[in-house]
């Protein structure tokens, strides 16, 4: 008996779930956020205040500035790698190259990979590292910098980076690509390191395209 009610539970709740995906077509805000009131035209208004990534700044694979600046105005995909990592980030760096080339010369789309072991990847080995994977113009950012403020964005974007002695390589990062919308709000997290999860990061780009051009 209680096998068939918790699957009855979780049918109903699979239900609830597409029924409500099929009917909201913008994506989700995700973060802590704080609800705000204050009076205008003497009435009482409630606004709610998101999450946003806050400031950073870097060096990019071309050594100059990558801030949040640069990314003002632009929908962008967040990840977080190193260059000698032996196990996930090959894998990563695949599926991020496939929604670079969905987006290739998108004004509105950008990229942005943050390496976690800055002593070894220094511009010119990103530089390297980018063109290996056929990388072109300004699109995709990579960013390197001290290593702590690194790990500390990484907590920004509510992901792990992080040194880890019993990890391969001495580090340890998350799979996940970190969707950002023009606000600089969290919008999605994605499996960076499957087909599946970049098809579903290419898909909600193009829902939070559109959620613009509705604007």
């Amino acid at each position: 008996m209680y096998s068939v009610l918790k699957s009855s539970i979780s049918l109903a709740v699979f239900l609830f779930l597409a029924a409500c995906s099929s009917t909201e077509s913008r994506l989700p805000i995700m973060g802590e956020r704080d609800v705000i009131t204050k009076e205008v035209d003497g009435k009482t208004v409630t606004d709610t205040a998101y999450y946003q990534i806050p400031g950073f700044q870097f060096t990019n694979q071309d050594s100059l500035p990558v801030t949040d600046k640069t990314f003002d105005g632009k929908i962008y995909v967040a990840d977080f790698f190193f260059i000698t990592c032996p196990t996930i980030c090959p894998k990563m760096k695949t599926q991020m190259k496939r929604v670079y080339d969905q987006f290739k010369n998108n004004p509105d789309v950008m990229l942005l990979s943050y390496t976690i072991d800055p002593k070894h990847d220094t511009p010119a080995v990103l530089k390297e590292f980018a063109t290996s994977l056929g990388i072109t113009g300004s699109q995709w950012q990579f960013a390197t910098g001290p290593k702590e403020e690194i790990f500390k964005t990484g907590k920004s974007y509510m992901v792990v980076a992080q040194e880890d002695a019993g990890a391969p390589g001495g580090l340890l990062h998350s799979g996940h690509f970190v969707l950002v919308d023009k606000e600089k709000r969290v919008r999605g997290m994605y499996d960076g390191t499957t087909e599946e999860g970049a098809d579903r990061l290419i898909a909600d780009i193009d829902r939070l395209l559109a959620e613009y051009k509705t604007k």
